[in-house]
């Protein structure tokens, strides 16, 4: 299959279905484990959101119509957004927990599986927020790119680097996400646009608090 077919057909939505998916059962198994755990979200807020953006994902295919993928695309922003601030939540109730030295932060293993979810959560949020935004989502990046993209891939800024026609995909996404909540600033993908340089910021933020303050702790705890 050409380059050219292959753009017509666009970009997969499995991949990011699968990582929800993979978070959602993750996120469950802990909330079976510590069933009164607060750190994590509101109560079954997240997982419900996470579900619902499976199914938007999964009714999105990339070659429907115009309206009906903007309708989707619409849906999909909202339930991102609604992941992104739980996540947040998570992750200022975690904190909270952290600094009153919450009973709920004194058993280590609980504590490590807590800011593991809550962080494993910053990623996933970011890497969606990232992926649906970027230059105006994956349908437009696949069918029309622009010219001038929110964030800068190495495989585009040298012809060499990449086959004709390439565009980043979700798990691009998704390193990126990794990467910015492990060393706190860009590595191969520079932000261009205002909001993606902000995004990126507070995610970083973000990660360094919930990192410093659970390794804090846990050194605490195990010593």
């Amino acid at each position: 299959m050409d380059e050219s077919a292959a753009a017509s057909l666009g970009e997969s939505r499995w991949p990011p279905v699968i990582a929800v998916l993979v978070f959602v059962a993750l996120n469950v198994s802990l909330r079976v484990w510590l069933p009164s755990d607060r750190a994590v979200s509101v109560p079954w807020l997240l997982p419900a959101a996470e579900v619902a953006l499976v199914l938007v994902l999964a009714l999105a295919d990339p070659t429907s119509d115009k309206h009906r993928a903007q309708q989707l695309r619409r849906a999909a922003i909202v339930l991102v957004f609604l992941l992104l601030a739980a996540a947040l939540w998570a992750t200022v109730v975690l904190i909270d927990h952290l600094v009153t030295g919450d009973k709920q932060t004194s058993d280590g293993a609980r504590l490590l599986a807590s800011g593991s979810i809550v962080w494993l959560g910053n990623i996933l949020a970011f890497s969606l927020l990232y992926w649906i935004f970027d230059s105006g989502g994956p349908r437009v990046r696949t069918n029309s790119p622009r010219r001038y993209p929110d964030f800068a891939f190495v495989q585009r800024q040298d012809p060499d680097l990449a086959p004709p026609g390439w565009h980043p995909i979700f798990v691009d996404y998704l390193y990126l996400g990794f990467c910015t909540n492990t060393a706190f600033s860009p590595t191969d993908v520079m932000p261009l646009a205002r909001w993606a340089k902000l995004a990126m910021a507070v995610q970083s933020a973000v990660s360094l608090a919930v990192i410093g303050l659970v390794i804090a702790r846990a050194v605490n705890v195990f010593s």
